[in-house]
């Protein structure tokens, strides 16, 4: 009988103890709620309204540019003097400036490259294959040393383009004029066109993004200040101005930003042509992905930190480009956008659920966001009905770009990592697919990213709480949010290459 008691009560006890422990929690919760969790929750989603704000101004300030500019039909050409390039029958090619074309490598096959060179070079196609025996600088290391070789001195020009991109044969007829007949000019960037886009969902998303940034921001700097970021690629520099900017710094992670920027304190000008369009590749991994967002989000934080004074206290451009580069380029658009995004909308949303106290108001949590979102899809109509996806992954995207902004905030970590974007071509395609037929089986480890699926089940309890104990329904949203981090947590987004 004595036994049979025990075992009976043990399990009694353990109840006992946890609903002491529940309770014990309780009473602690609802100490510190008032006086510390509600104010600083108060003040959290006053700083978040206050970058909404901020972003929702720089955002209709941006389509208004764009409306008038299609309104008054201001193209490049009529902006800036632009005159065909014609033969010479008496001087023949030499006729035409010099340009130097680099194409940077890091991750092709070096046998295969070297035996494409040696092709072009017997058709009497002057091309040189040049190799570091390092890779200190990453990109920014390979151009500057490019620009070290003695047939450099003979260049007017040098067109820069990622071993993905494929421009078009009068690629160099379209923007080299521009360079020719308007000597204040530094810079001709061209738009991407994205040949994969269709590949995935993930890389319909991408596409949604960049055709933003390509047709609204690059457009704008271009039309408003003659100031936007280098994409890196698909443009073309006076070798002038880039050397009078100090040339390729590898201080940051985004080498062709730094070398804008420096540019642009110079009182150089850029221009963007958006119906000039150069075919690339999306990567459509995941992982390929997420690390370079790491180094775009991570990059333009950390140059701002190390260029804020430079700028500040330079005398050649005036206060109004200089509150443009700083407060517009810098603060809004690579810093609040990402910040506003994560904490807002994937923690302090969710939070004042669990704190009824603390009310956001229906024009920071409907209104605002709506209408940035609408702005955000012009660039890309024909996926529109995607809008809510975009939405979603862009959110769970906001977790890495946060973070990486901090980081180059801080100067921590890993600030200076530079990862090769994997994009990976028609043939590793093929191969993939081949290789996947013969070996089915994954590592449950690829697939699991943590991060992703802790603020996913955050999301969950908070919608779960909002079900039973809420007022607001924003329950809807907290649950479709929640299943989007679980998506890309488990690693069910892009195309999945397994390295086992």
């Amino acid at each position: 009988m004595e036994r049979v008691s025990s075992t009976a009560i043990l399990p009694e006890a353990f109840q006992g103890a946890r609903d002491d422990i529940t309770e014990q929690m309780g009473l602690v919760w609802q100490q510190i709620k008032a006086p510390v969790i509600v104010p600083l929750l108060r003040l959290t989603v006053f700083l978040c309204l206050a970058m909404s704000v901020m972003l929702f101004v720089e955002k209709v300030y941006m389509a208004v540019v764009i409306v008038i500019v299609k309104l008054l039909g201001k193209r490049p050409e009529k902006r800036y003097r632009w005159e065909p390039m014609r033969d010479d029958l008496e001087l023949g090619n030499s006729a035409y400036p010099m340009v130097l074309l680099q194409i940077p490598m890091y991750n092709e096959k070096e046998d295969l490259v070297e035996l494409e060179c040696q092709r072009w070079a017997s058709k009497g196609i002057n091309i040189k294959y040049e190799i570091r025996d390092n890779r200190n600088g990453y990109k920014a290391g390979a151009l500057k040393e490019g620009m070290k070789h003695s047939y450099v001195k003979d260049c007017d020009y040098v067109a820069i383009f990622d071993a993905d991109f494929q421009p078009e044969p009068d690629f160099l007829f379209r923007t080299i004029p521009f360079l020719v007949h308007n000597p204040e000019l530094a810079l001709v960037q061209a738009r991407w066109k994205f040949v994969n886009s269709d590949e995935c969902l993930m890389t319909r998303m991408q596409e949604m993004s960049l055709d933003y940034h390509f047709t609204v921001e690059q457009e704008v700097g271009s039309l408003t200040y003659a100031f936007f970021g280098f994409n890196g690629t698909a443009g073309v520099w006076r070798i002038s101005a880039l050397r009078e900017a100090g040339g390729w710094k590898d201080r940051t992670t985004v080498e062709d930003m730094d070398l804008a920027v420096r540019a642009s304190l110079k009182g150089w000008k850029f221009v963007f042509l958006g119906d000039l369009k150069v075919k690339n590749e999306l990567p459509s991994t995941l992982k390929a992905y997420r690390y370079q967002q790491h180094r775009w989000s991570c990059g333009p934080a950390n140059l701002f930190r190390k260029m804020l004074l430079e700028i500040v206290r330079n005398k050649k451009v005036s206060l109004f480009k200089k509150v443009h580069v700083i407060y517009n380029f810098f603060f809004v658009r690579k810093i609040v956008a990402h910040i506003v995004t994560f904490v807002f909308y994937c923690l302090v949303i969710p939070a004042t659920v669990l704190v009824p106290e603390v009310q956001i108001p229906k024009w920071g949590a409907v209104y605002i966001p709506s209408i940035i979102t609408l702005l955000n899809a012009v660039g890309t109509p024909r996926s529109l009905h995607l809008l809510v996806f975009w939405i979603l992954f862009e959110n769970v995207m906001s977790l890495h770009r946060t973070k990486a902004t901090f980081i180059g905030l801080l100067e921590v970590g890993r600030v200076n990592e530079w990862v090769v974007t994997e994009k990976l071509g028609d043939a590793l395609k093929m191969k993939m697919a081949a290789k996947a037929a013969r070996k089915p089986r994954i590592r449950i480890g690829d697939r699991l990213h943590l991060l992703e699926l802790g603020v996913g089940a955050y999301l969950f309890f908070c919608g779960c709480y909002d079900v039973a104990f809420g007022k607001n329904h924003f329950f809807i949203y907290l649950f479709l949010q929640a299943t989007a981090f679980f998506i890309v947590g488990f690693g069910y987004v892009g195309t999945f290459v397994s390295h086992s």
